[in-house]
Protein backbone atom coordinates (compact mmCIF):
# COMPACT_ATOMS: atom_id res chain seq x y z
CA UNK A 1 0.00 0.00 0.00
CA UNK A 2 1.39 3.35 -1.03
CA UNK A 3 0.02 5.45 1.85
CA UNK A 4 -0.79 9.15 1.71
CA UNK A 5 1.45 11.20 -0.58
CA UNK A 6 4.08 13.47 0.95
CA UNK A 7 4.05 17.21 0.38
CA UNK A 8 5.98 18.21 -2.69
CA UNK A 9 6.30 22.00 -2.35
CA UNK A 10 8.17 24.00 0.27
CA UNK A 11 7.12 27.27 1.87
CA UNK A 12 4.43 29.28 0.15
CA UNK A 13 5.56 32.77 1.17
CA UNK A 14 2.03 33.97 2.02
CA UNK A 15 1.01 35.65 5.26
CA UNK A 16 -2.62 36.74 5.63
CA UNK A 17 -3.52 39.54 8.03
CA UNK A 18 -4.56 38.27 11.43
CA UNK A 19 -7.96 39.96 11.12
CA UNK A 20 -8.75 38.11 7.87
CA UNK A 21 -7.69 34.78 9.34
CA UNK A 22 -9.80 35.35 12.47
CA UNK A 23 -12.89 36.23 10.45
CA UNK A 24 -12.48 33.31 8.10
CA UNK A 25 -11.90 30.91 10.99
CA UNK A 26 -15.14 32.08 12.60
CA UNK A 27 -17.02 31.28 9.43
CA UNK A 28 -15.62 27.75 9.02
CA UNK A 29 -18.76 25.88 10.22
CA UNK A 30 -20.96 27.84 7.83
CA UNK A 31 -18.52 27.46 4.91
CA UNK A 32 -18.26 23.72 5.55
CA UNK A 33 -22.06 23.42 5.61
CA UNK A 34 -22.39 25.28 2.31
CA UNK A 35 -19.68 23.13 0.69
CA UNK A 36 -21.35 19.90 1.79
CA UNK A 37 -24.76 21.12 0.62
CA UNK A 38 -23.38 21.97 -2.82
CA UNK A 39 -21.71 18.55 -3.10
CA UNK A 40 -24.95 16.78 -2.20
CA UNK A 41 -26.86 18.79 -4.80
CA UNK A 42 -24.35 18.40 -7.63
CA UNK A 43 -22.91 14.88 -7.20
CA UNK A 44 -25.72 12.28 -7.41
CA UNK A 45 -23.77 9.51 -5.68
CA UNK A 46 -23.55 11.67 -2.55
CA UNK A 47 -27.26 12.41 -2.28
CA UNK A 48 -27.78 9.99 0.61
CA UNK A 49 -24.18 9.57 1.72
CA UNK A 50 -24.01 12.66 3.94
CA UNK A 51 -27.14 12.02 5.95
CA UNK A 52 -27.00 11.20 9.65
CA UNK A 53 -23.68 10.56 11.43
CA UNK A 54 -21.81 10.26 8.14
CA UNK A 55 -22.79 13.80 7.19
CA UNK A 56 -21.61 15.15 10.53
CA UNK A 57 -18.24 13.42 10.16
CA UNK A 58 -17.81 14.88 6.67
CA UNK A 59 -18.71 18.38 7.85
CA UNK A 60 -16.23 18.07 10.71
CA UNK A 61 -13.56 16.82 8.30
CA UNK A 62 -14.16 19.79 5.98
CA UNK A 63 -13.83 22.20 8.92
CA UNK A 64 -10.59 20.56 10.06
CA UNK A 65 -9.18 20.71 6.55
CA UNK A 66 -10.06 24.39 6.25
CA UNK A 67 -8.62 25.09 9.69
CA UNK A 68 -5.38 23.43 8.63
CA UNK A 69 -5.40 25.54 5.51
CA UNK A 70 -5.83 28.72 7.49
CA UNK A 71 -2.89 27.68 9.64
CA UNK A 72 -0.83 27.59 6.46
CA UNK A 73 -2.21 30.89 5.23
CA UNK A 74 -1.62 32.67 8.52
CA UNK A 75 2.13 32.24 8.14
CA UNK A 76 2.52 30.81 11.63
CA UNK A 77 5.92 29.54 12.66
CA UNK A 78 6.72 26.26 10.94
CA UNK A 79 3.82 26.55 8.54
CA UNK A 80 4.77 25.17 5.13
CA UNK A 81 3.31 22.76 2.61
CA UNK A 82 4.89 19.69 4.19
CA UNK A 83 4.19 19.16 7.88
CA UNK A 84 1.39 21.47 9.06
CA UNK A 85 -1.21 19.90 6.74
CA UNK A 86 -0.10 16.30 7.40
CA UNK A 87 -3.20 15.49 9.52
CA UNK A 88 -5.43 16.88 6.79
CA UNK A 89 -3.59 14.83 4.16
CA UNK A 90 -3.95 11.70 6.28
CA UNK A 91 -7.64 12.47 6.72
CA UNK A 92 -8.07 12.88 2.97
CA UNK A 93 -6.25 9.60 2.38
CA UNK A 94 -8.56 7.76 4.79
CA UNK A 95 -11.55 9.45 3.15
CA UNK A 96 -10.47 7.97 -0.19
CA UNK A 97 -10.20 4.51 1.36
CA UNK A 98 -13.67 4.86 2.85
CA UNK A 99 -15.11 5.96 -0.48
CA UNK A 100 -13.64 2.87 -2.15
CA UNK A 101 -15.25 0.68 0.50
CA UNK A 102 -18.55 2.47 -0.14
CA UNK A 103 -18.32 1.69 -3.85
CA UNK A 104 -17.97 5.26 -5.06
CA UNK A 105 -15.49 6.06 -7.81
CA UNK A 106 -12.60 8.52 -7.85
CA UNK A 107 -14.66 10.58 -10.30
CA UNK A 108 -17.16 11.25 -7.51
CA UNK A 109 -14.39 12.17 -5.07
CA UNK A 110 -12.71 14.57 -7.49
CA UNK A 111 -16.05 16.16 -8.37
CA UNK A 112 -16.71 16.70 -4.66
CA UNK A 113 -13.31 18.35 -4.24
CA UNK A 114 -13.88 20.65 -7.23
CA UNK A 115 -17.27 21.73 -5.94
CA UNK A 116 -16.02 22.11 -2.39
CA UNK A 117 -13.05 24.18 -3.54
CA UNK A 118 -15.32 26.45 -5.56
CA UNK A 119 -17.66 27.12 -2.65
CA UNK A 120 -14.87 27.57 -0.12
CA UNK A 121 -12.95 29.94 -2.35
CA UNK A 122 -16.01 32.01 -3.13
CA UNK A 123 -16.90 32.50 0.53
CA UNK A 124 -13.39 32.81 1.96
CA UNK A 125 -12.26 35.22 -0.74
CA UNK A 126 -15.29 37.39 -0.08
CA UNK A 127 -14.31 37.57 3.58
CA UNK A 128 -10.69 38.26 2.63
CA UNK A 129 -11.66 41.18 0.38
CA UNK A 130 -13.92 42.58 3.07
CA UNK A 131 -10.95 42.36 5.47
CA UNK A 132 -8.95 44.61 3.15
CA UNK A 133 -6.58 42.13 1.49
CA UNK A 134 -4.94 43.65 -1.61
CA UNK A 135 -5.10 42.09 -5.07
CA UNK A 136 -1.58 40.64 -5.06
CA UNK A 137 -2.12 38.90 -1.74
CA UNK A 138 -5.53 37.67 -2.90
CA UNK A 139 -3.95 36.10 -5.99
CA UNK A 140 -1.34 34.33 -3.83
CA UNK A 141 -4.16 33.26 -1.53
CA UNK A 142 -6.04 31.73 -4.48
CA UNK A 143 -2.93 29.86 -5.60
CA UNK A 144 -2.49 28.41 -2.13
CA UNK A 145 -6.19 27.40 -1.91
CA UNK A 146 -6.07 25.37 -5.10
CA UNK A 147 -2.64 23.90 -4.39
CA UNK A 148 -3.98 22.79 -1.01
CA UNK A 149 -7.11 21.25 -2.56
CA UNK A 150 -4.93 19.54 -5.18
CA UNK A 151 -2.86 17.94 -2.42
CA UNK A 152 -5.94 16.74 -0.56
CA UNK A 153 -7.61 15.33 -3.65
CA UNK A 154 -4.38 13.52 -4.61
CA UNK A 155 -4.28 12.00 -1.12
CA UNK A 156 -7.88 10.82 -1.43
CA UNK A 157 -7.24 9.27 -4.84
CA UNK A 158 -4.20 7.48 -3.43
CA UNK A 159 -6.30 6.14 -0.56
CA UNK A 160 -9.02 5.03 -2.97
CA UNK A 161 -6.51 3.27 -5.23
CA UNK A 162 -4.79 1.52 -2.33
CA UNK A 163 -8.05 0.34 -0.81
CA UNK A 164 -9.36 -0.84 -4.19
CA UNK A 165 -6.16 -2.76 -4.88
CA UNK A 166 -6.19 -4.35 -1.45
CA UNK A 167 -9.89 -5.15 -1.55
CA UNK A 168 -9.65 -6.56 -5.06
CA UNK A 169 -6.68 -8.72 -4.16
CA UNK A 170 -8.28 -10.03 -0.99
CA UNK A 171 -11.55 -10.81 -2.74
CA UNK A 172 -9.75 -12.58 -5.58
CA UNK A 173 -8.02 -14.74 -3.01
CA UNK A 174 -11.34 -15.50 -1.35
CA UNK A 175 -12.94 -16.37 -4.69
CA UNK A 176 -9.98 -18.60 -5.57
CA UNK A 177 -10.42 -20.39 -2.26
CA UNK A 178 -14.14 -20.79 -2.94
CA UNK A 179 -13.49 -22.29 -6.38
CA UNK A 180 -11.07 -24.73 -4.81
CA UNK A 181 -13.66 -25.75 -2.22
CA UNK A 182 -16.21 -26.33 -4.96
CA UNK A 183 -13.83 -28.53 -6.93
CA UNK A 184 -12.14 -30.56 -4.22
CA UNK A 185 -15.24 -32.12 -2.72
CA UNK A 186 -15.26 -30.03 0.45
CA UNK A 187 -18.32 -30.43 2.71
CA UNK A 188 -21.24 -28.16 1.94
CA UNK A 189 -20.65 -26.25 5.19
CA UNK A 190 -17.12 -25.35 4.09
CA UNK A 191 -18.35 -24.20 0.70
CA UNK A 192 -21.11 -22.09 2.27
CA UNK A 193 -18.61 -20.47 4.62
CA UNK A 194 -16.19 -19.72 1.78
CA UNK A 195 -19.00 -18.24 -0.31
CA UNK A 196 -20.10 -16.01 2.56
CA UNK A 197 -16.57 -14.76 3.17
CA UNK A 198 -16.18 -13.98 -0.53
CA UNK A 199 -19.59 -12.25 -0.62
CA UNK A 200 -20.59 -14.59 -3.47
CA UNK A 201 -24.19 -15.80 -3.75
CA UNK A 202 -24.31 -19.53 -4.45
CA UNK A 203 -26.24 -20.18 -7.69
CA UNK A 204 -28.58 -23.02 -8.53
CA UNK A 205 -26.09 -24.55 -10.96
CA UNK A 206 -22.53 -24.15 -12.15
CA UNK A 207 -21.16 -25.02 -15.57
CA UNK A 208 -17.47 -25.78 -16.02
CA UNK A 209 -15.91 -24.12 -19.06
CA UNK A 210 -12.38 -24.78 -20.27
CA UNK A 211 -11.04 -21.93 -22.39
CA UNK A 212 -7.61 -21.10 -23.82
CA UNK A 213 -5.89 -18.40 -21.78
CA UNK A 214 -5.99 -15.98 -24.72
CA UNK A 215 -9.79 -16.31 -24.91
CA UNK A 216 -10.58 -15.91 -21.22
CA UNK A 217 -11.10 -12.14 -21.32
CA UNK A 218 -13.69 -12.15 -24.15
CA UNK A 219 -15.45 -15.15 -22.61
CA UNK A 220 -15.67 -13.44 -19.23
CA UNK A 221 -17.06 -10.38 -20.96
CA UNK A 222 -19.92 -12.45 -22.39
CA UNK A 223 -20.96 -14.49 -19.34
CA UNK A 224 -22.21 -13.72 -15.84
CA UNK A 225 -20.01 -11.29 -13.88
CA UNK A 226 -20.24 -13.75 -10.98
CA UNK A 227 -18.29 -16.36 -12.95
CA UNK A 228 -15.45 -17.87 -10.92
CA UNK A 229 -12.01 -18.30 -12.41
CA UNK A 230 -10.35 -21.30 -10.81
CA UNK A 231 -6.69 -21.22 -9.90
CA UNK A 232 -4.34 -23.07 -12.23
CA UNK A 233 -5.06 -26.78 -12.11
CA UNK A 234 -2.33 -29.37 -12.66
CA UNK A 235 -2.35 -30.90 -16.11
CA UNK A 236 -4.64 -28.26 -17.63
CA UNK A 237 -3.33 -25.85 -20.24
CA UNK A 238 -6.75 -24.19 -20.37
CA UNK A 239 -8.26 -21.86 -17.82
CA UNK A 240 -11.22 -23.23 -15.88
CA UNK A 241 -14.24 -20.98 -15.45
CA UNK A 242 -17.28 -21.85 -13.34
CA UNK A 243 -20.29 -20.11 -14.87
CA UNK A 244 -23.36 -19.71 -12.62
CA UNK A 245 -26.90 -20.54 -13.70
CA UNK A 246 -26.20 -21.23 -17.38
CA UNK A 247 -28.69 -24.10 -17.48
CA UNK A 248 -31.93 -24.67 -19.36
CA UNK A 249 -32.82 -21.89 -21.77
CA UNK A 250 -29.66 -19.98 -20.81
CA UNK A 251 -27.29 -22.64 -22.10
CA UNK A 252 -27.61 -21.66 -25.80
CA UNK A 253 -26.42 -18.14 -24.92
CA UNK A 254 -23.38 -19.61 -23.16
CA UNK A 255 -22.58 -21.80 -26.14
CA UNK A 256 -22.86 -18.81 -28.49
CA UNK A 257 -20.40 -16.92 -26.30
CA UNK A 258 -17.94 -19.82 -26.55
CA UNK A 259 -18.30 -20.43 -30.27
CA UNK A 260 -15.06 -20.15 -32.26
CA UNK A 261 -13.03 -19.60 -29.07
CA UNK A 262 -11.68 -23.11 -28.68
CA UNK A 263 -13.63 -23.57 -25.45
CA UNK A 264 -15.48 -26.59 -24.07
CA UNK A 265 -18.54 -26.42 -21.80
CA UNK A 266 -19.44 -29.23 -19.45
CA UNK A 267 -23.00 -29.86 -18.28
CA UNK A 268 -24.77 -27.61 -15.80
CA UNK A 269 -24.71 -29.23 -12.37
CA UNK A 270 -25.84 -28.20 -8.87
CA UNK A 271 -23.00 -26.22 -7.31
CA UNK A 272 -22.08 -29.12 -5.04
CA UNK A 273 -21.51 -31.33 -8.10
CA UNK A 274 -19.55 -28.94 -10.30
CA UNK A 275 -16.52 -31.27 -10.20
CA UNK A 276 -18.50 -33.65 -12.43
CA UNK A 277 -19.01 -30.85 -14.95
CA UNK A 278 -15.29 -30.09 -14.91
CA UNK A 279 -14.30 -33.75 -15.33
CA UNK A 280 -16.59 -34.11 -18.34
CA UNK A 281 -15.30 -30.93 -19.97
CA UNK A 282 -11.73 -32.08 -19.44
CA UNK A 283 -12.43 -35.50 -21.00
CA UNK A 284 -14.14 -33.85 -23.96
CA UNK A 285 -11.08 -31.62 -24.40
CA UNK A 286 -8.76 -34.63 -24.29
CA UNK A 287 -10.86 -36.33 -26.99
CA UNK A 288 -10.86 -33.22 -29.17
CA UNK A 289 -14.66 -32.93 -29.11
CA UNK A 290 -16.61 -29.75 -29.81
CA UNK A 291 -17.77 -26.94 -27.56
CA UNK A 292 -20.87 -28.65 -26.12
CA UNK A 293 -20.14 -31.86 -24.25
CA UNK A 294 -23.86 -32.68 -24.21
CA UNK A 295 -23.88 -33.28 -27.96
CA UNK A 296 -21.09 -35.85 -27.57
CA UNK A 297 -22.49 -38.09 -24.86
CA UNK A 298 -22.17 -41.36 -26.87
CA UNK A 299 -18.47 -40.70 -27.52
CA UNK A 300 -17.91 -39.79 -23.87
CA UNK A 301 -19.66 -42.93 -22.65
CA UNK A 302 -17.88 -45.23 -25.11
CA UNK A 303 -14.45 -43.83 -24.23
CA UNK A 304 -14.93 -43.80 -20.47
CA UNK A 305 -12.84 -46.99 -20.10
CA UNK A 306 -10.47 -47.36 -23.07
CA UNK A 307 -9.09 -50.72 -21.92
CA UNK A 308 -12.54 -52.21 -21.48
CA UNK A 309 -13.56 -50.89 -24.90
CA UNK A 310 -10.47 -52.43 -26.50
CA UNK A 311 -11.24 -55.79 -24.90
CA UNK A 312 -14.87 -55.57 -25.97
CA UNK A 313 -13.87 -54.73 -29.53
CA UNK A 314 -11.40 -57.61 -29.72
CA UNK A 315 -13.99 -60.07 -28.44
CA UNK A 316 -16.81 -58.79 -30.62
CA UNK A 317 -14.70 -58.82 -33.80
CA UNK A 318 -12.95 -62.11 -33.07
CA UNK A 319 -14.76 -63.90 -35.98
CA UNK A 320 -13.02 -61.51 -38.40
CA UNK A 321 -9.54 -61.99 -36.91
CA UNK A 322 -8.37 -64.57 -39.51
CA UNK A 323 -9.39 -62.53 -42.57
CA UNK A 324 -7.05 -60.40 -44.64
CA UNK A 325 -6.93 -56.82 -43.26
CA UNK A 326 -8.68 -55.31 -46.29
CA UNK A 327 -11.47 -57.87 -46.17
CA UNK A 328 -11.86 -57.47 -42.38
CA UNK A 329 -12.09 -53.70 -42.76
CA UNK A 330 -14.84 -53.90 -45.39
CA UNK A 331 -16.88 -56.35 -43.35
CA UNK A 332 -16.40 -54.25 -40.22
CA UNK A 333 -17.69 -51.16 -42.03
CA UNK A 334 -20.65 -53.10 -43.36
CA UNK A 335 -21.50 -54.58 -39.98
CA UNK A 336 -21.39 -51.19 -38.32
CA UNK A 337 -23.66 -49.62 -40.99
CA UNK A 338 -26.02 -52.60 -40.74
CA UNK A 339 -26.32 -52.13 -36.96
CA UNK A 340 -26.83 -48.37 -37.17
CA UNK A 341 -29.42 -48.59 -39.97
CA UNK A 342 -31.30 -51.48 -38.37
CA UNK A 343 -30.61 -53.84 -41.24
CA UNK A 344 -32.24 -51.65 -43.95
CA UNK A 345 -30.21 -52.73 -46.97
CA UNK A 346 -30.78 -49.66 -49.12
CA UNK A 347 -29.81 -47.32 -46.29
CA UNK A 348 -26.69 -49.37 -45.58
CA UNK A 349 -25.73 -49.28 -49.27
CA UNK A 350 -26.22 -45.49 -49.39
CA UNK A 351 -24.08 -45.00 -46.27
CA UNK A 352 -21.27 -47.14 -47.75
CA UNK A 353 -21.64 -45.86 -51.34
CA UNK A 354 -22.01 -49.40 -52.66
CA UNK A 355 -24.73 -51.36 -54.51
CA UNK A 356 -27.40 -53.06 -52.36
CA UNK A 357 -26.29 -56.39 -53.82
CA UNK A 358 -22.83 -55.76 -52.40
CA UNK A 359 -24.39 -55.26 -48.99
CA UNK A 360 -26.33 -58.51 -49.41
CA UNK A 361 -23.17 -60.37 -50.33
CA UNK A 362 -21.16 -58.98 -47.41
CA UNK A 363 -23.93 -59.67 -44.92
CA UNK A 364 -23.99 -63.24 -46.17
CA UNK A 365 -20.31 -63.49 -45.32
CA UNK A 366 -20.88 -61.97 -41.89
CA UNK A 367 -23.70 -64.42 -41.12
CA UNK A 368 -21.42 -67.29 -42.01
CA UNK A 369 -18.80 -65.94 -39.60
CA UNK A 370 -21.13 -64.96 -36.75
CA UNK A 371 -23.93 -67.46 -37.14
CA UNK A 372 -26.93 -66.92 -34.88
CA UNK A 373 -25.11 -64.27 -32.84
CA UNK A 374 -26.34 -61.56 -35.21
CA UNK A 375 -29.85 -62.33 -33.96
CA UNK A 376 -28.85 -62.37 -30.27
CA UNK A 377 -29.71 -59.04 -28.55
CA UNK A 378 -26.74 -59.25 -26.19
CA UNK A 379 -24.33 -59.95 -29.04
CA UNK A 380 -25.86 -57.11 -31.09
CA UNK A 381 -25.44 -54.74 -28.10
CA UNK A 382 -21.79 -55.76 -27.72
CA UNK A 383 -21.15 -55.22 -31.42
CA UNK A 384 -22.90 -51.83 -31.38
CA UNK A 385 -20.78 -50.64 -28.45
CA UNK A 386 -17.58 -52.06 -29.93
CA UNK A 387 -18.14 -50.32 -33.26
CA UNK A 388 -19.64 -47.12 -31.88
CA UNK A 389 -16.51 -45.37 -30.56
CA UNK A 390 -15.24 -42.50 -32.71
CA UNK A 391 -11.87 -44.10 -33.43
CA UNK A 392 -13.63 -47.19 -34.79
CA UNK A 393 -15.71 -45.34 -37.34
CA UNK A 394 -14.92 -45.57 -41.02
CA UNK A 395 -13.30 -42.48 -42.48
Amino acid sequence: MAGPPTRRTAGHGLRLPARAVTEMRAELPEVAEHAVTAIIEEVPSYTDAFSGPMGERIRTAVQLALAGFLSLASGRRGADLRTPAAPAVEGAYQLGRGEARSGRSTDAILAAYRIGARVCWREMSTTAVEAGIDGETLAAFAELVFAYIDELSAASVAGHDDESAMTGRVRRELLDRLAQRLLDGSPAEAVLEAAERADWALPTTLTAVLAPAAQVRPVLGAVSPDTLRAADLPGDEDVLLLVPDAHGRRRPALLRALRDRGAVAGPARPWGQVRASYDRARRARQLGLGVDTETHLPELVLTADPDALADLRARALAPLADLRPAAAEKLTETLRAWLLHLGRRDDVAAALFVHPQTVRYRMGQLRELYGDRLDDPEAVLALTLALGAPENRAE
